[in-house]
């Protein structure tokens, strides 16, 4: 570390202790809290980095952190460890919550992205509603006579013409028209459809 100018010029050679020098920050000292930024700056921001990885965001917390020190250096206790390490503590607590705020901030993205992406309407009510409406069919094609459900289920499920139907069950043209319109409506009436 290099040594403070201002603090060589006021105490000579040595460079002040810097749990003395807090001591003189919490009482409003703001030659003592230059040295103690000129001290602590550098320690912290190799913290914060080694942490964030982003620049911006480190010099962001790093100030952060600098001015914590500031506002609260009354509550530091020399008894309970050196101003360096209370320093660091500090310095790490708030990385730490920048990088949880990042996290939740990502978190929220990616859950309002999915709300984005999530269809107007309910695909599992809809693929219900549709099993049932085949299930319906199928109950209703059931009741229907042979001839009947061969020659709707020929054109309308195969989609074949009524001549090929015709061709296919060998029965004349007419008597295919007679039992798919006989069929259909029955199947009309079994849905509930009205016409």
């Amino acid at each position: 570390m290099r040594p403070a100018k201002s603090a060589v010029a006021r105490s000579g050679p040595e460079e002040p202790d810097l749990d003395a020098l807090l001591t003189q920050v919490a009482r409003g000292d703001r030659d003592a809290f230059e040295q103690v930024y000129d001290r602590v700056s550098g320690p912290v921001l190799g913290l914060v980095r080694s942490v964030l990885r982003d620049p911006a965001q480190s010099e962001e917390v790093v100030q952060e952190v600098l001015l914590e020190v500031w506002r609260r250096a009354a509550r530091f206790r020399a008894d309970r460890g050196s101003a360096m390490t209370w320093v660091l503590t500090l310095a790490h607590r708030r990385t730490v919550d920048r990088v949880r705020s990042v996290q939740a901030t990502t978190v929220r993205e990616h859950k309002a992205a999915l709300l984005d992406r999530t269809p107007a309407y309910d695909e599992v009510t809809e693929q219900v509603e549709t099993r049932l409406e085949r299930q319906r069919v199928r109950r209703c094609l059931g009741a229907l006579s042979e001839v009947q459900r061969e020659s709707v289920t020929l054109a309308y499920y195969r989609g074949l013409t009524y001549k090929e139907v015709a061709e296919l069950l060998m029965l004349p043209l007419g008597t295919v028209k007679t039992r798919l319109r006989d069929g259909l409506i029955r199947l009309r009436d079994c849905l509930g459809v009205s016409v």
